[in-house]
């Protein structure tokens, strides 16, 4: 197969940018204190679902792991500012001329994580390795998107009942998250796919979250509301019925989903223009939006 050449550089926390930047110009380690970490010694740890991704622009958020789990910045060792990430094939073929630079996102999450991003054409199996160490690689696979339960980019995104403070649709309660509800839970989602504006939707539980992201992705949700609420919809919706977390909500069974958090971004007609799956922070959500017409 071939790609033609790409290289990103996702920005850290605050930044709000994507830029192409050559490598010899980056730091090669930074971020809080401790003792250098090895990187011949990690694991990489895959923070996106699996079974979801389809071919064109991909996003691969990575974290490390090491024998005590998943490195954070409470390891005592130095998080690396930036990883050098090679994508191949099966037969550990590279399949784009240049090494990805990824910065590191440390600040509005509780893991570290470098969202590798990467266009790839046509369904497979790929490996995502670190440049230049001996880390073994993680693969993962692209399908195409009629294999694919979630509502996947360039799709409409399918209009369902969401519960607002006016109708909750037997969802108690409606946000969980602490002290206060948040304040998106005023418009439906099946309205607002008719209101001729772009949409933010965002599904998952701050309280209940298996992986510590849910609260960080609604907070960054929040900042954008503040500075673009008027230029889209922004919608939260839980993932279980109530507080026992032992039933999904309607919104989670009617989109197939299998993992939170995820935000979905559409166009002023429906379109489903961009998906941020599992781990996400403010600047992530921030240039989302901006790519899709919303600053």
């Amino acid at each position: 197969m071939q790609y033609s050449r790409r290289q990103f550089l996702i920005r850290g926390a605050g930044a709000g940018l994507s830029v192409a930047l050559a490598p010899s110009l980056l730091a090669a380690c930074g971020g809080s204190g401790g003792n250098t970490l090895d990187l011949n010694t990690v694991s990489l740890v895959q923070r996106f679902p699996k079974e979801v991704l389809t071919p064109g622009r991909i996003r691969l958020p990575m974290s490390l792991g090491n024998t005590e789990g998943i490195v954070t910045t409470q390891s005592g060792v130095k998080i690396p500012e930036s990883l050098r990430f090679v994508v191949s094939d099966l037969d550990g073929n590279a399949l784009f001329e240049d090494d990805f630079v990824v910065q590191a996102h440390i600040t509005d999450v509780p893991q570290p994580y470098w969202p590798l991003v990467v266009d790839l054409k046509e369904p497979g199996t790929y490996i995502i390795s670190l440049s230049g160490f001996d880390a073994a690689g993680a693969a993962f696979q692209v399908k195409d998107a009629s294999e694919v339960a979630i509502p996947t980019v360039g799709s409409p995104l399918p209009p369902i009942d969401t519960p607002t403070t006016q109708n909750a649709r037997g969802i108690t309660p409606i946000c969980t998250r602490k002290p206060e509800p948040c304040p998106l839970h005023d418009v439906n989602l099946r309205d607002a796919l008719t209101m001729g504006k772009p949409v933010v939707y965002l599904l998952g539980t701050p309280a209940y979250c298996q992986t510590g992201t849910c609260t960080p992705a609604l907070d960054a949700l929040l900042s954008a509301h503040g500075s673009f609420g008027d230029r889209a919809i922004f919608i939260h919706a839980e993932v279980y019925t109530d507080t026992t977390a032992t039933v999904s909500a309607p919104a989670v069974t009617a989109h197939k989903m299998t993992f939170e958090p995820a935000l979905f971004i559409t166009d002023a007609t429906g379109k489903l223009v961009e998906r941020l799956d599992a781990i996400f922070d403010s600047s992530e959500v921030l240039e989302a939006l901006r790519l899709n017409g919303i600053s």
